[in-house]
């Protein structure tokens, strides 16, 4: 049997579960009906993969190389790839799916092969598991997409069908998703922003936005931020409140975890914001727009048409409460 750890979080949001429990019979006594009570709280739980307990075989050894591929992706498959050239640029899976996916709030990857095929407001359609590899492909790493029958391909497949099996079959596991932010009453400052990014991140991530390349020239050790070797417009991380609830949970990297957050709700969003202002930092562009449905498409989305009358910058940086109540106020529910 696998190994598995499973270490209790007391820190995290109760979720109710409702029982049937059953009277004790006592004899000449008429039995009370069963009723729904408030059971005790359930609390998801973090869940740790020990990377040793991959499997054998020929199954095992494709797991393993997608676990390869997801920490080294640009020397596998970079512009210099050993077994392909598919990426556009030398990041690596593993600068945003932190741990090869496994980690807690940092877009973690553990459910992803009991979640696909599902459909996407990004696309406007449903996509299978393999589709979606490839949109991280063609935007974060703006690359082209793996042939769907390529060792590659199923090497990523395997593994996220791997640390799948760690999850208890109907139950939520903590970190699944990406921490929250409280919203603020303001607009995104992309001034603060850019002192913060001055004071945390430019050790790590350069003061132009460039990373820090390792030095043998496969990689970087510090992923770039913007500028042409970095992530595209439609990558996730190129939205505002969504780059800010990763940030919270994981960095600076030395001195965040997702129970004690180094940055406040507004200090991620000012940082996200500068981080991703493309009146100051050029990146690779896109001649294709995503949301095929304007109301389906995120708020800290800024490309129009909106279902709503709010500018573009709106959308980018927010005030987005008032976003928010207008699509509240029309029966949408607003997404970020």
């Amino acid at each position: 049997m696998k190994k598995m750890q499973w270490l209790a979080i007391v820190a995290c949001l109760p979720m109710v579960m409702w029982v049937w429990i059953a009277c004790t019979s006592v004899a000449g006594e008429k039995q009370p009906e069963a009723k729904a009570v408030d059971s005790a709280v359930a609390k998801p739980e973090l869940i740790v993969i020990d990377s040793a307990d991959m499997p054998d075989g020929k199954f095992g050894d494709l797991v393993k190389y997608g676990r390869e591929l997801m920490m080294r992706t640009a020397y596998y498959i970079g512009p210099e790839g050993k077994n392909g050239k598919y990426l556009g640029n030398k990041m690596n899976c593993t600068n945003c799916h932190q741990d090869a996916g496994t980690k807690p709030f940092s877009f973690n990857l553990m459910a992803s092969h009991a979640n696909y095929p599902q459909y996407r407001a990004r696309e406007g359609k449903v996509l299978t598991l393999a589709e979606r590899v490839n949109n991280c492909v063609m935007r974060p790493h703006n690359g082209k997409p793996l042939p769907l029958d390529s060792r590659e391909m199923v090497a990523f497949l395997s593994y996220l069908k791997w640390i799948n099996s760690y999850i208890p079959k109907d139950q939520h596991y903590l970190g699944a998703k990406n921490l929250s932010v409280d919203l603020p009453a303001r607009a995104a400052d992309t001034a603060k922003g850019a002192v913060l990014y001055a004071a945390n991140c430019a050790r790590c991530h350069g003061a132009n936005g460039e990373g820090q390349m390792r030095f043998d020239k496969a990689t970087y050790d510090y992923p770039p931020l913007w500028g042409q070797y970095g992530y595209q417009p439609g990558s996730s991380m190129h939205r505002v409140l969504m780059q800010a609830k990763w940030l919270k949970a994981n960095m600076p990297y030395d001195k965040a975890t997702h129970d004690k957050p180094f940055l406040t709700d507004e200090e991620a969003i000012d940082i996200a914001a500068f981080v991703n202002d493309d009146t100051r930092h050029k990146r690779p562009g896109v001649t294709d727009f995503d949301y095929p449905n304007k109301e389906e498409k995120a708020i800290d989305y800024d490309h129009p048409p909106f279902a709503d009358t709010f500018p573009a910058a709106q959308h980018k940086y927010g005030p987005f409460k008032p976003i928010i109540d207008d699509w509240k106020a029309k029966g949408l529910k607003a997404s970020y």
